[in-house]
């Protein structure tokens, strides 16, 4: 930590905390991040895990946020293609719903708005003769095909951070800001951890990105909103995949609604979302058994093979903190995000973001920093457009080819776990795996493809503390254990942590 007063503190380590954070530092800022439990524990890494331009928010007439979102999708694609990739979305005609005109207008309209260059268009589809529809009923035998992109959105926000923290900012997880006052032009801070530690900064301004806390925070500084956040949640279920094929299904229900059905961790599938007021503690949200219903129906409703109930093998909700526009139906409220900005006679300014989605991050964080400028006339101008993310500097981000590479170079290791190094961190994974050539390099075999060098690098690299962040946010190994497997890396961690 510094000993004199840093240019931004920036509260939250959610994707759009990280994003600044990242932004600011590379424009040669201070920077000091805290977050009050782990990188992206609350709805960053509970999302559809989509990096999209959200086809449907255009039958709400969100034309410049759907532009923007499609326009940042190649972006990130480009800049993080081992977590970000494409996929192809099949939307069966249901003529119970919008009709056949309305979605090819749409999807027109999606492929030319954002200046799509690196996906294919869409085009129209007999589900009876492709191989899409096989895993459909028959009665739909007209539909769509589109392109967007697929993310790993809780390791999208480690990238950041980590980028972030290599332009020497500093971030510290599970480490709440308690209390903040402004004084002779400053904020004078102050930061608790888990253990009741306190830290005290100073900071010339604030970055209020607490997401479903951000009201939380500005209490902390006793100032009052003039905006509010209205918190949605949105569940999804995992099942066994059940379908041939690459492709993504995007499905209309009956209450206009539509609901993704993704390809998720090679064998399996993501099913989400709903869109439900929700009021209670955003630390608490879980997927309701009504939830659950409401997607297995809607799935049902156009799928040969009927799910059931035991099929669920992982469920997960979250909380989504939308700028409240005063939308009657939680799925037409706004995904845009907006700026509060607070200061005192022009000084000590605190920005809070209400809104945003994360394939809008990147330029949120862009215009969050532009809001800041008037505070920082020597601060650099944007840069992040054209910067590969940690990992990410693949050759003609061309994942493929890179991934065969890393076969090559390693070619005494199981495939499955070389894949699995190149999915998660890209070029970082020659890092990671250093001079290992045998199996036994690895150290200490957890189950499935999790061997004790990776737990051993994420915890060294990129703050994971506890099983829980590694299980299920800087991985997803936690799906493809036992629980007794779990419960052995649980006490290896244990152990490890006790004897450091």
């Amino acid at each position: 930590m510094r000993a004199g007063p840093v240019d931004l503190l920036v509260v939250g380590g959610g994707v759009n905390g990280v994003g600044i954070a990242r932004d600011a530092a590379g424009r040669g800022l201070s920077v000091v991040l805290c977050e009050k439990d782990d990188l992206a524990q609350g709805t960053s890494s509970r999302s559809g895990k989509l990096v999209h331009g959200g086809l449907r928010y255009l039958e709400y007439r969100e034309f410049r946020l759907v532009r923007e979102a499609l326009i940042e999708r190649e972006v990130l694609l480009r800049a993080a293609p081992h977590i970000i990739w494409p996929l192809r979305f099949v939307l069966p005609h249901s003529r119970e719903q919008r009709p056949a005109w309305m979605i090819s207008l749409g999807l027109v309209l999606y492929d030319h708005l954002g200046g799509r260059k690196l996906l294919p268009k869409s085009r129209r589809l007999d589900l009876s003769r492709e191989t899409a529809g096989k895993a459909l009923k028959p009665e739909f035998r007209t539909g769509f095909e589109y392109s967007d992109c697929w993310v790993d959105d809780a390791r999208l926000v480690v990238l950041n951070a980590l980028d972030a923290a290599a332009r020497n900012a500093t971030i510290l997880t599970r480490t709440a800001l308690a209390a903040a006052r402004r004084e002779n032009g400053i904020w004078r801070a102050e930061l608790r951890d888990k253990a009741g530690a306190g830290v005290r900064l100073s900071a010339r301004a604030i970055v209020n990105a607490a997401g479903p806390w951000v009201e939380d925070v500005l209490h902390s500084a006793e100032l009052k909103a003039s905006h509010r956040v209205r918190l949605v949640k949105g569940s999804h279920i995992v099942v066994p995949r059940f379908w041939d094929g690459s492709q993504a299904y995007l499905f209309q229900n009956d209450d206009r609604r539509v609901i993704f059905v993704n390809p998720y961790q090679n064998d399996l599938c993501l099913i989400g979302t709903t869109d439900i007021p929700y009021s209670g503690e955003a630390d608490e949200v879980a997927a309701s058994e009504d939830e659950i219903a409401y997607l297995l129906r809607a799935v049902n409703r156009y799928c040969r093979r009927q799910l059931e109930r035991a099929d669920v093998i992982h469920s997960f909700a979250g909380v989504r903190p939308l700028f409240d526009d005063n939308a009657e139906d939680p799925s037409a409220v706004t995904r845009d995000y907006v700026f509060e900005l607070n200061d005192a006679d022009g000084a000590a300014p605190m920005l809070s973001v209400f809104g945003g989605k994360i394939t809008t991050f990147r330029k949120l964080s862009e215009h969050a920093l532009e809001k800041l400028r008037p505070y920082f006339r020597t601060m650099s101008g944007s840069w992040t457009a054209a910067a590969a993310l940690p990992g990410g500097d693949i050759a003609t981000a061309d994942f493929d080819a890179f991934a065969a590479d890393l076969r090559l170079d390693y070619s005494a290791l199981p495939r499955e776990v070389l894949d699995h190094y190149a999915r998660l961190y890209g070029t970082r994974a020659y890092h990671l795996l250093g001079g290992a050539r045998a199996l036994a390099d690895l150290g200490r075999h957890f189950g499935g493809t999790l061997y004790q060098r990776e737990a051993e690098f994420l915890q060294r690299e990129e703050w994971a503390a506890t099983p829980e962040d590694i299980l299920e946010r800087r991985t997803k190994h936690g799906l493809h254990l036992t629980s007794d497997q779990k419960q052995a890396f649980t006490d290896w961690m244990f152990t490890m942590a006790k004897s450091a």
